[in-house]
């Protein structure tokens, strides 16, 4: 009734005689219509137009209201967050995604369906549809940093990479907010939560466990300071081959 309300007062202040939504949207619409045809002459006219939803594979809606979405600005998600989102689309969306938002051939897509099929691992299909709508959005230029993140992220050479970039790529990994106070590496690890105790640190640092910013330390003296934090507000500790933590230092 509410939403019926809405589109009955859009009608009377602002003639707005169209709403459009999805089709999940149906029922709230024509609730709408009913209104305006309830409360006004014979001549007044509205419409309502709804358009299929984009689902996923496990039925849930394509959308911010659902979690997860992507937006178009890159101030809300930058370019590498938005590639990185196509990348990762499931085997059974990939598909579907690149008949609905590319402009890409049917022959084309006809033979990413099969290598899908055939060698999922490669993730062929997966790799256009994150370039194609990257490029679509962002342009070339974005389109090449966010390839060049992903790279080095792969890689673990972070030292390719901007503070900024860092701070990005890695916005989504266990975070934890500590003082600028110098420290250890021993200390800065435990404290951080990244090693279980002392004695696990000092045995990941002499390892080469451990690595700050992308430049591995095995030095149990190593003093974690000014040098460190970058933009005088962070560092990047990974651990082992893949598990990032980013420290804020306040």
């Amino acid at each position: 009734m509410i939403q019926a309300i809405d589109f009955n007062h859009l009608y009377n202040e602002h003639n707005c005689r169209i709403q459009i939504g999805g089709s999940d949207q149906w029922g709230n619409i024509t609730t709408g219509l009913e209104m305006i045809r309830k409360t006004h002459d014979e001549e007044s006219k509205a419409f309502g137009i709804t358009i299929p939803l984009v689902t996923k594979a496990d039925g849930t809606k394509f959308g911010k209201s659902a979690g997860g979405a992507v937006w178009l600005d890159p101030k809300k998600t930058s370019p590498y967050e938005f590639y990185q989102f196509w990348i990762n689309a499931a085997d059974a969306d990939v598909v579907k995604y690149l008949k609905i938002f590319t402009f890409i051939s049917r022959e084309d897509i006809e033979v990413l369906e099969k290598a899908v099929e055939t060698e999922p691992h490669l993730r062929q299909a997966q790799k256009t549809l994150a370039e194609e709508m990257t490029k679509l959005i962002h342009g070339e230029a974005a389109l090449a940093d966010a390839q060049r993140i992903t790279k080095a992220l792969f890689s673990g050479d972070l030292k390719a990479l901007s503070s900024s970039e860092m701070k990005a790529a890695f916005k989504d990994v266990p975070s934890v907010e500590m003082s600028k106070e110098d420290k250890s590496i021993v200390d800065l690890i435990v404290e951080a939560g990244i090693s279980s105790s002392k004695r696990q640190a000092r045995e990941d640092v002499t390892n080469g466990a451990i690595s700050v910013n992308g430049e591995k330390v095995t030095d149990l003296a190593y003093v974690v300071d000014e040098k460190d934090r970058l933009d005088d507000a962070f560092a990047i500790i990974r651990r082992g081959k893949k598990k990032y933590h980013m420290v804020q230092f306040q």
